[in-house]
Order: C-alpha cells, then sequence, then structure tokens
C-alpha cells in the first residue's frame, strides 16, 4: 500500500481522471437527448414526456447546462492532471496550495443542492468516492519546504502579458461562477433563460415540482465549477513555470470550458447576445493569454538555442 500510495500524485492523477471521465459522460449523455434515471424520477417523465408538456427548447436549456458543467469538469481534471504530473512532481508548494482551494470549492460546490433540495444521487456518489483519494493525494503530496517562486517579477514582456491576462480572464471565472451558483440556489433564471424557453417559472413548477430544482443543480454545480477552475488558473497564471506544457495545459483548458460553454449556446439555439458576452470575452482574453505565452515561450526557446550554438561556435 505504501508503494501503491506513494507521494500523492497517483491519487490527485486519479481524481484528474475521474473529473475528465464525468465531464465527458455528462456531454455525451446530454447529447444522446435523454434525462438521466434520477433526473426523470424526480420529476416524474422522461425526455419526450417533458417536451410535450412544455417544449423542446425547455430540453435544450437543461441539456447546454449539463454540458457546460461537464466542459468545467473537462477542464479542471485536465488541469489536475497537468498539476500532478509536472509541478507536483517538482514538489512546487504553489501547486499544492492550488489543488487544496480549488479541490475545496469544488467540493463544497456539492453542497449547493441544499438550495433547491434536490440530491442528484449519482453526483453524491462520486463525491463520496473522489472526496478521500482527494484528501490521502494531497496528505500525501505536501511539500516539505513551502518555497513560492513568483514568475511575474523575472518575465519578459509579453510574458507577464500573458500572465496578466489569464489572471484576469481567473478572475472573471470566479466572479462569474459565485454569481451563476448564487443565482443556481436561488432565482435559478435570468431573464433571457426564460425569453429562450418560452415558458414562465411558475408554470415550470406546475409541470412538476421537481423541474425547477433539477435545473438549479446542474446550474449551481457549474457555478462551483467555474470558481473551481478560476482559482487553479490564478495560481497557474502567477507561479507556473513558462514551458511547453505550460502553454498546452493552458490551451487545453480553455478550450474544454469555453469551447463546450460557448459551442452549446450555438447547438440548442440559445443565441443571445448579452447572455453570452461574459463567456466570449473571457474566451478572448484567455485566447489572447494562451498567444502570449506561447510566442513568448517559442522566443525563449529560440534564445536559447541561439546562445547554444554561440558557444558551440567557440
Amino acid at each position: 500500500m505504501e508503494v501503491a500510495l506513494g507521494d500523492g500524485r497517483l491519487l490527485i492523477a486519479l481524481t484528474g481522471i475521474s473529473l475528465v471521465l464525468a465531464g465527458g459522460f455528462a456531454i455525451l449523455q446530454s447529447a444522446s437527448g435523454h434525462l438521466l434515471p434520477q433526473d426523470s424520477h424526480a420529476i416524474g417523465m422522461d425526455a419526450a414526456a417533458l417536451a410535450r408538456a412544455a417544449n423542446g427548447r425547455l430540453l435544450g436549456f437543461m441539456f447546454h447546462d449539463r454540458v457546460a458543467y461537464g466542459g468545467t469538469l473537462l477542464s479542471i481534471g485536465a488541469g489536475y492532471l497537468w498539476i500532478a504530473g509536472f509541478p507536483l512532481c517538482r514538489r512546487e508548494a504553489w501547486a499544492w496550495w492550488a489543488l487544496l482551494v480549488s479541490g475545496t470549492i469544488g467540493f463544497l460546490a456539492f453542497l449547493t443542492y441544499l438550495g433547491q433540495g434536490y440530491l442528484d444521487s449519482w453526483h453524491g456518489v462520486a463525491t463520496l468516492f473522489l472526496l478521500p483519494v482527494f484528501i490521502v493525494g494531497m496528505r500525501r503530496s505536501y511539500p516539505a519546504k513551502a518555497v513560492w517562486n513568483s514568475q511575474l517579477g523575472a518575465a519578459a514582456t509579453l510574458e507577464r502579458a500573458g500572465r496578466l491576462l489569464l489572471a484576469c480572464c481567473a478572475a472573471g471565472l470566479i466572479l462569474a461562477g459565485a454569481t451563476i451558483a448564487v443565482f443556481g440556489m436561488t432565482r435559478v433564471f435570468v431573464p433571457s433563460d426564460l425569453r429562450f424557453i418560452g415558458v414562465d417559472a411558475q408554470t415550470l413548477k406546475r409541470i412538476s415540482p421537481m423541474l425547477i430544482p433539477v435545473i438549479a443543480h446542474d446550474r449551481a454545480g457549474f457555478g462551483g465549477g467555474l470558481c473551481s477552475m478560476g482559482c487553479l488558473l490564478i495560481y497557474i497564471a502567477r507561479y507556473a513555470e513558462l514551458n511547453r506544457s505550460l502553454v498546452e495545459i493552458v490551451i487545453v483548458m480553455g478550450l474544454a470550458g469555453f469551447g463546450t460553454a460557448i459551442g452549446v449556446h450555438f447547438m440548442v439555439g440559445y443565441r443571445d447576445f448579452m447572455h453570452l458576452l461574459p463567456a466570449f470575452a473571457g474566451f478572448f482574453l484567455f485566447f489572447a493569454a494562451a498567444t502570449l505565452l506561447g510566442v513568448s515561450w517559442r522566443r525563449q526557446l529560440a534564445g536559447s538555442a541561439r546562445a547554444a550554438a554561440a558557444t558551440d561556435a567557440r
């Protein structure tokens, strides 16, 4: 057991893999057009019956929340895998704290179901399985020396700009996530949601008393996921060493998170400009940050190559 658990990175990686699989499942299940069994049981009808009771756009709205949530899980899981494979391997203290803050928020987001009272049994089982894995992994990977080396001070102009843009995007994700989580636990809908669905909240309650709590569960969970992702990115923006793996993981996390969140809106026909504006703003910030970091890394690589060639010539 001691050998299997090792320094905890395997358990952190297992947490990341589980999040990636859960996110992928949420996306594929939504693409199938069916509700989860526990959702159908709570609402009292399956997807086809729900579409007849309301309209097809209601199902599209429910699936768009779940796909966006799944994309967030993909992004966070990929980030955990990267941290386990690179900075945590070097016992960098910031990586451990990034996991602690992000993971704590992510697991606490499960409790947002209390706002509307719908407990997703599959979500609960997954949380109970992952929590001890994550805790043991964090306990065993705790860095003996808390060395913090901020990369902002010595960064070149382009790299510094990329890191600052990434940090701004991360702060936006935290703010957006907190807002969405609060709305998910309380009002659930914004005006553009109800315009798209074409059914008011009272009608939704008459269709099924548990319909809004089921919708709120995914919405609040998505908000918590955004907060978790944003916290992870803030640490990465400030402390992660600029190299190929950093550029790649920023791109992967951006495509997974923003790609699903924006793309699903067009798939279901929810194209309200003001509703999508924050997501597009965040995506362009992310894209600009990744581009600047990539260009800066390429320049560093070219400079190192030139220096090595000059040394060989001498």
